[in-house]
């Protein structure tokens, strides 16, 4: 490979021209209501008490500090997911991110929805609004993917073709309805969802390399794989490389900026150094979350 991986988020710029890209495409980035990004955080303070090792904030810095920095690193189109963690606060957390994303034209309009009566309605709107990816965090909100109340979600989802990057592997901290198993039951039902499994599944990569070649909507996003700090947690057998390499196609560039504990061209470099080649690290850089978002 001749293009040199970054050496820091300056050196970004120029590893993304050198491989001939217009920029990055970032399907897994969190902005957040001012007190809901103060809760995310002041977990993370104690990460030491969750997972084990510390989880330092790279990117704590304000809204508009943070807009700059992916700016200046290159990433031309983002997702800002929000995710509830109990009933009633999707609807919210929708509304305020339909407003962040209308009053910032790089941001992909983002959604997210909890198993509750509701559910179905204010996902009807979002998608009429334009929500073009939804987050589902299945440890965090602790649910069943399967859930009766989610059936009627999943179905307009299925229908309309809008992406939900869906955190449900039990990496890093499992929970009652993380793991491959629930998925495989919701895509039984609804085979035609477009599911970005957020991290690529950590821990079960296998199993969930196994439903990416099962599935056409099925997608893997790369948050957080293969840095340094997930090695060592929850490190990926190299014998599952060609596997990787074969699914370049459906596969997402995803940092879950600004809560990472790494500068983000750590992210751009644990790729590189997979040594799957340039096509494969452009497909998931730009072309292929291009192509989805219809950029």
């Amino acid at each position: 490979m001749t293009v040199q991986p970054p050496v820091d988020d300056a050196d970004v710029p120029r590893y993304v021209a050198e491989l001939g890209l217009p920029g990055l495409v970032d399907v897994h980035v969190h902005f957040m209501p001012e007190r809901v990004q103060a809760a995310v955080w002041a977990y993370f303070d104690r990460a030491e008490e969750h997972y084990g090792p510390p989880w330092p904030i790279t990117y704590r810095g304000t809204v508009e500090q943070r807009l700059a920095q992916l700016d200046a690193l290159g990433v031309r189109a983002f997702s800002a997911l929000n995710y509830p963690h109990r009933p009633g606060m999707a609807a919210g957390l929708n509304a305020w991110s339909r407003e962040f994303a209308a009053a910032h034209p790089q941001v992909l309009p983002s959604a997210t929805f909890f198993p509750e009566p509701e559910a179905a309605r204010y996902v009807a709107e979002a998608v009429d609004a334009g929500a073009r990816v939804f987050k589902v965090h299945v440890q965090v909100g602790s649910f069943d993917p399967r859930h009766e109340l989610l059936e009627p979600v999943w179905a307009r989802l299925e229908e309309s073709g809008t992406p939900v990057v869906i955190h449900c592997g039990s990496g890093p901290l499992a929970g009652e309805h993380t793991g491959p198993a629930p998925m495989q039951g919701l895509l039984q039902r609804h085979p035609g969802l477009q599911l970005v499994i957020a991290h690529l599944g950590m821990p079960e990569y296998a199993e969930f390399l196994d439903l990416a070649e099962t599935y056409d909507g099925v997608r893997l996003d790369t948050t957080m794989f293969g840095t340094d700090f997930t090695e060592r947690l929850m490190p990926f057998d190299r014998a599952l490389l060609p596997r990787l390499a074969a699914l370049g196609e459906k596969v997402l560039l995803g940092s879950d900026f600004p809560s990472i504990p790494y500068p983000y061209a750590h992210q751009l470099a644990a790729l590189h150094r997979l040594g799957l080649g340039e096509d494969w690290l452009c497909a998931v850089l730009w072309r292929n979350g291009a192509r989805l978002f219809g950029l």
